[in-house]
């Protein structure tokens, strides 16, 4: 059958493709190709379903999306390593092991890498499953999530019945780097290192989000292989590279003297891998002889993690300088004279935020300790107070921003001092991702990449320039053809015509969620009578406290905030509410709606309430007014009863919003 062999002879083509991408890391078909390549079979697999194969490069984007990770027994169990922490102790193993064995041992030394450890299954040289390391002995089947790992072979060369390898699944720094900025630019939480983020995107329980975190891996060890026999390790890993996995960067040493020049070495090009690393493994060579040596209740005798010390050294800070961030967080960094550590020459060191200068008292001129934490960012340990020179005096960040000049103010909730700025020139890309967001002007196609682009192109440099934009600039932009720019302008015009509430959203004040901003639109109707409002007049609006008051008055009061206002306002965008003013017959009354509504959804029910002024809840209380109750109530409506609280049917509701 042709559309077969195309089939097959297709998955072949585009495996073989991403082997030599993500693995060899040298590319022979061009993306266009590939892509075209894959098009081409996704078409020919949905025409034959009764073709389909879970190993075929098209399920590489993840599809079925999972409500929960099956626990998975190892066949064998994925041991731990003991830690060393000193030349000495690296030593004290090699001499065991000689001991063992009398004499003439290999080692195979590696960087460990700072990832999650994996079992991968292959039956007839197919992958079939693979799994966390979870305690050693049982761990969860994250095979989907797997299978969007590129480098990660489906289908191997070898069709052993049964084979199982190890290795340690890691996100490329690179790739932490760009994950972290846009969900900065989205106003998300960013993840801690990249170990967090690999962990972390591997169980997601949706494939599709770790196929696009793009997860690498090194492999290092077969755990299981029927039919194949190896005598060393190094063995092990020459076929594994046969096999077309990526296979973790290794040393052969004989003596405790190569092995502790190695150990330096990869210390030293710590920076030169695209992973993290906490350290580096040594392991004995001969398979028959960690037979002979086994295991203890925890951890392999043949084998020892070497752990590096973090590099402490001293240096001097020449100065303290605030940068600001994407989201408008005042970030100190303090210069330093430059200090060599794990590596690489250091000049600057974070210093967090303002309570961790006051706690060190960290000062311009101290001599400080510096080191690396995680082995990744610079940062000061201690002030060596002793050597302090006199003149000195306590640094505090400013009050003002130091790129646009806004006051700057105190999370409630946090140590960060953040800027208030609403064209502050450093959070211009967030401001503009956020305006455009779907629960904001949601315009359709300026996403975080268009945004980044116009502002590179210096077409942008506030929300007003958007609506100023032409279809032939747009079209010029990387990635944007004349149909893209068009429909980019399409979508900028329908915005203008979106609620006031929208808008006030998108401003991004603090305290002012899409709930308030809607509240607040109602209530006020106009741009200019919401400038005009007081704080008491605010606070006596339902749902917006003191805190949330105060916060929208500063914001209007902000040169920079009335210029966005009037720049918009001259672009032509709606800054009126579409919605009528809300009643008050419902005024001071609570509902928790439960069950089923046959009339109205719960969204269309609690707009109805709130339109009365009614205020609802999603859990019951003494303060609650009414329940209402619909099919299938739970736990609400038995609450409900016990505190004595009254119970509407819809029927009623709806009485009662028509008496309104």
């Amino acid at each position: 059958m042709e559309e077969q062999q195309e089939i097959e002879a297709l998955r072949k083509e585009l495996e073989q493709a991403n082997y030599e991408y993500y693995v060899l890391d040298c590319p022979v078909m061009s993306d266009y190709d590939f892509d075209h390549k894959l098009r081409r079979l996704e078409e020919l697999e949905a025409a034959h379903p009764e073709m389909a194969d879970p190993s075929s490069p098209t399920q590489r984007v993840g599809g079925k999306v999972a409500d929960g990770f099956a626990e998975v027994v190892h066949r064998v169990p994925l041991e731990s390593l003991q830690d060393v922490f000193a030349p000495e102790e690296t030593t004290e193993f090699v001499q065991r092991v000689e001991e063992a064995l009398s004499g003439g041992a290999e080692y195979d030394v590696e960087p460990k890498v700072d990832g999650l450890s994996v079992a991968l299954e292959y039956r007839d040289g197919v992958f079939v499953r693979g799994a966390t390391r979870g305690d050693g002995q049982v761990g969860e089947d994250v095979t989907e999530n797997l299978r969007t790992v590129r480098s990660i072979p489906m289908a191997l060369p070898e069709k052993l019945s049964s084979l199982i390898v190890r290795g340690e699944i890691y996100m490329p720094k690179k790739v932490f780097e760009e994950l972290n900025t846009d969900l900065e630019l989205r106003g998300k939480a960013l993840f801690a290192n990249p170990r967090n983020a690999a962990a972390g995107s591997l169980r997601q329980h949706d494939p599709k989000i770790a196929a696009a975190r793009r997860l690498d891996i090194q492999v290092f060890n077969i755990q299981y292989a029927e039919g194949k026999e190896f005598t060393t390790h190094t063995e092990t890993l020459e076929y594994l590279q046969s096999q077309h996995f990526k296979v973790i960067p290794h040393m052969v040493c004989h003596t405790i003297q190569e092995i502790s020049q190695e150990i330096g070495c990869i210390g030293e090009r710590r920076e030169d891998y695209p992973f993290d690393i906490d350290g580096a493994v040594v392991k004995l060579n001969s398979l028959s002889g960690r037979t002979v040596l086994g295991s203890t209740a925890k951890f392999p005798r043949w084998a020892v993690a070497y752990k590096y010390p973090p590099e402490q050294k001293p240096s001097k800070v020449v100065d303290i300088v605030v940068q600001v961030g994407r989201t408008g967080v005042l970030t100190p960094k303090a210069v330093i004279e430059p200090v060599r550590l794990a590596g690489t020459t250091v000049t600057n060191a974070t210093l967090h935020n303002q309570d961790f200068i006051t706690e060190k008292d960290i000062r311009i001129g101290d001599t400080v300790m510096v080191q690396k934490a995680g082995e990744i960012i610079p940062e000061i340990v201690s002030v060596l107070k002793d050597e302090r020179p006199d003149g000195t005096v306590p640094y505090h960040l400013p009050d003002h921003c130091p790129v646009c000049g806004a006051p700057v103010v105190r999370d409630e909730d946090g140590a960060h001092i953040r800027c208030t700025g609403a064209e502050c020139p450093a959070q211009l890309l967030r401001h503009l991702v956020h305006f455009a967001s779907r629960d904001a002007m949601d315009i359709e196609g300026l996403g975080p990449a268009v945004v980044e682009a116009l502002v590179k192109a210096d077409l942008v440099h506030g929300p007003g320039d958007l609506y100023h934009l032409g279809t032939g600039e747009v079209s010029k932009l990387d990635r944007m053809g004349k149909k893209s720019a068009e429909n980019l302008i399409m979508a900028l015009e329908r915005s203008k015509e979106n609620d006031l509430s929208r808008l006030l959203f998108a401003f991004g004040i603090r305290q002012v969620g899409q709930k308030a901003a809607k509240v607040l639109a109602v209530r006020f109707q106009t741009m200019d009578a919401l400038m005009e409002a007081t704080e008491e007049t605010l606070t006596e609006v339902p749902d917006i406290g003191g805190i949330t008051a105060k916060s929208i008055v500063e914001w209007f009061q902000s040169p920079q905030s009335l210029h966005l206002v009037e720049t918009l306002r001259e672009a032509g965008v709606n800054m009126v509410s579409r919605e009528a003013p809300a009643g008050d017959k419902l005024a001071g009354k609570t509902f928790v709606l439960t069950g089923t509504l046959e009339h109205f959804t719960r969204d269309e029910a609690s707009t109805k309430i709130e339109a009365q002024g009614g205020k609802v809840s999603g859990s019951v209380s003494k303060k609650t007014s009414y329940v209402v109750a619909g099919e299938s109530a739970g736990s609400k409506l038995k609450k409900a009863n016990e505190l004595g609280i009254p119970v509407l049917s819809e029927a009623e509701l709806i009485q009662l919003l028509d008496e309104a």
